[in-house]
């Protein structure tokens, strides 16, 4: 850990030691990296503004990620910059590459700072990073704004939803909580946070399991529909297989016969069936 410690410092200090350059040096380093791929350009000019990044990476310290990553983002947004720079442009590199840099150390935070994903609109994103900020400057100066109040100033300010505040509000309150964080009961004895969490849902294995008989259930139906002829199947889909089952009398007056004779012909249908079934799987009591 002293090793890391003095390692990152001495690079802090060689970054700031870095000559700055001047427009005219900027201009000719950012042609010569643009035109021909000057590796020695690109080095020099990003070196001279790695003390950029660094003071950048120092103003996301607060959201408790190691500023050895966030300065490796940074430098990530860095080269970035550097490949899109456009020198003929007017513009100091500085200037342009503030944007890459920050947004390459946001992107990491929003990855990195909790384990839900979160900020993944724009308006999210500023949500995100400037709540804080709002919150503190709001109260600034007056009395304790009440909590809905400024819940919906903030709101107002950033252009989300009331319950778009109070959401990330929660979530910057605290750090994650991990489900198999050890928890000591009344009694002394310990469990996991997740044991205490209730579903009422199956357990997987029944529910495969219950999955996995209801498909063999109905190919042993299928089988044993092949025993009845094409009136008593057609009577046995109609009143037992569809959702809305046809009446005895509508069933009847469709085959032109009496709603008597169709409740005989279905009881002896499902006396085929039965047997069928049983003749398949004798061991299976649900068709008894």
């Amino acid at each position: 850990m002293n090793q890391a410690m003095s390692a990152r410092r001495q690079f802090v200090k060689a970054a700031m030691a870095a000559p700055y350059l001047t427009r005219e040096e900027e201009h000719d380093l950012a042609v010569r990296w643009r035109e021909t791929q000057d590796q020695v350009a690109l080095h020099r000019m990003t070196s001279a503004h790695m003390r950029l990044v660094i003071a950048l990476a120092s103003r996301f310290r607060h959201f408790g990620l190691s500023m050895s990553d966030l300065i490796q983002e940074g430098h990530v947004g860095l080269l970035e910059a550097a490949a899109r720079f456009e020198p003929d442009r007017n513009v100091r590199f500085s200037t342009y590459a503030t944007w890459w840099i920050r947004a390459s150390m946001q992107d990491y935070i929003l990855r990195n700072w909790s384990i839900v994903r979160g900020g993944t609109s724009s308006a999210q994103k500023a949500l995100f990073f400037n709540l804080r900020r709002l919150r503190a400057r709001l109260n600034r100066g007056v009395d304790q704004m009440p909590v809905e109040s400024l819940f919906t100033e903030i709101a107002e300010a950033i252009g989300v939803s009331k319950a778009d505040v109070e959401l990330m509000n929660a979530r910057l309150s605290g750090p994650d909580s991990s489900l198999n964080a050890p928890v000591v009961e009344a009694d002394g004895n310990g469990a996991d946070r997740q044991d205490f969490l209730v579903c009422d849902k199956p357990l997987q294995d029944e529910t495969v399991g219950e999955r996995i008989d209801g498909e063999r259930r109905v190919m042993w139906l299928r089988r044993a529909l092949g025993v009845l002829s094409e009136r008593e199947l057609r009577i046995v889909r109609e009143r037992r297989l569809e959702d809305e089952g046809a009446t005895l009398e509508a069933l009847g007056a469709k085959l032109g016969i009496s709603k008597e004779r169709v409740r005989q012909i279905e009881n002896r249908a499902l006396e085929k069936l039965r047997a069928a079934l049983l003749h398949q799987e004798p061991d299976q009591a649900a068709f008894g």
